[in-house]
């Protein structure tokens, strides 16, 4: 049989008339015309329809629906403020960045405190998450380390945060060996004073006793630098807290995913004056070899603070709890908010009401830096709070009252 060629007129009219179903949902649209379609025109449209669906679930991958982020929200907040579980000794010390882990029936906690001097890394322990007790330092100045030296380029700022936590949402939150080591992400610098010189990230491990403390072991030189040959334009001054989630599924190519955020130039539409920060990625395969993950950050805002992302996993969306701070027409204030996201990278920021914010005495300049645990049915919040006469420590706020 001949084949039929299709005149010039209709090709030309079948073009328009696709081009004008853009916007329609496409195979609704398929079985809306179908009767008033010829066969070949029927199966033109019906590989345009299937090539849209396509296009619309790509798309549909990369943003999270607020309506799911309305369920996270609901999942998630803790409106009832239980108060401060570890502040300083005195005013001379600031207490700060918790992380949460869990070993056999205990939980405990790392935080970092402030001297005057510099950062140093202490561990604290709890059975029930309200009640805690401090146990010692696990990272400290290069001075009173079991391996006394000031030359290194941390030995005046060691702030330490857990790695490769059990990331499921209301899992067992105990941290997974790699190598046979346990390990952590640590802000360092040789520079004394709070945040001055160059802040780099360092990479530490143990082997054994991560609930006794003792000096972690560290790696060598610092694993991202902002004297890097690849460092980004967003990162190029100081760089600051980290978090490493294990990733078996190696979306990313490779197994270790870090968040982290860093200070570096401003854009153009913005003032010079205002300080920023934000979140940004790294991949990595052995712990130690970082690459950095593109080239822009994947959270953050026009101006401010976009910062301490730490990473949970519910049902299929990855959700990062983050800490917002000084954003336009937010002048002064700090907050703990949150994004979603289903692939790691392309992050949906929740345009709802903040999961914390500053409303008691104790955290009334400063509420901020999240880590969110959720057991046995409660959600719990912990977060750094920072009073008027600038008092710093730890507090939580809880998805039930625990205040009874």
């Amino acid at each position: 049989m001949q084949k039929i060629k299709q005149p010039v007129k209709a090709q030309k009219r079948l073009s328009i008339n696709t081009a004008s179903l853009i916007g329609l949902k496409p195979i609704a649209t398929v079985f809306s015309i179908a009767t008033a379609l010829k066969p070949w025109q029927l199966k033109s449209v019906v590989l345009w329809a299937l090539a849209q669906s396509f296009l619309i679930n790509v798309s549909a991958q990369k943003e999270v629906p607020q309506t799911v982020m309305q369920q996270i929200f609901e999942e998630v907040k803790t409106p009832y403020k239980y108060g401060m579980v570890i502040t300083p000794v005195d005013s001379t010390k600031k207490i700060d960045c918790p992380s949460v882990f869990r070993k056999g029936k205990y939980w405990y906690m790392t935080y970092i405190q402030f001297t005057g001097r510099g950062y140093e890394t202490w561990l604290a322990k709890s059975k029930n998450l309200l009640e805690w007790k401090t146990l010692g330092r696990i990272m400290s100045f290069g001075d009173t380390a079991a391996i006394k030296d000031l030359t290194e380029w941390d030995a005046n700022q060691r702030a330490g945060y857990i790695a490769l936590q059990d990331t499921k949402w209301e899992g067992s939150y105990q941290l997974e060996k790699f190598n046979k080591k346990y390990w952590l992400s640590y802000i360092g610098g040789k520079e004394t004073g709070y945040e001055t010189g160059k802040l780099s990230i360092g990479i530490a491990s143990a082997n054994s006793n991560i609930t006794k403390p003792h000096e972690w072991k560290r790696v060598g030189d610092p694993v991202l630098s902002m004297t890097d040959v690849d460092v980004r334009w967003w990162e190029n001054k100081k760089l600051f807290k980290s978090t490493i989630i294990w990733d078996k599924k190696n979306t990313l190519g490779k197994p270790f995913v870090m968040y982290y955020n860093a200070n570096g130039d401003t854009s153009n539409n913005t003032p010079k004056w205002r300080w920023f920060e934000r979140i940004g990625m790294a991949i990595s395969d052995d712990m130690i070899n970082w690459e950095r993950y593109q080239t822009d950050p994947v959270v953050h805002h026009k101006i401010g603070i976009t910062g301490d992302g730490v990473i949970q996993k519910i049902g299929d969306v990855w959700v990062m709890f983050y800490f917002g701070a000084f954003w336009e027409n937010r002048k002064n204030e700090t907050f703990n908010r949150f994004a979603c996201s289903y692939d790691l990278v392309n992050w949906t920021d929740w345009n709802g009401e903040d999961l914390i914010k500053s409303s008691e005495p104790y955290d009334a300049k400063y509420a901020h830096k999240p880590y969110v645990v959720k057991w046995k049915g409660v959600v719990y919040h912990f977060y750094c709070a920072v009073d008027k006469k600038d008092m710093r420590g730890i507090a939580v706020a809880t998805s039930v009252d625990k205040r009874k």
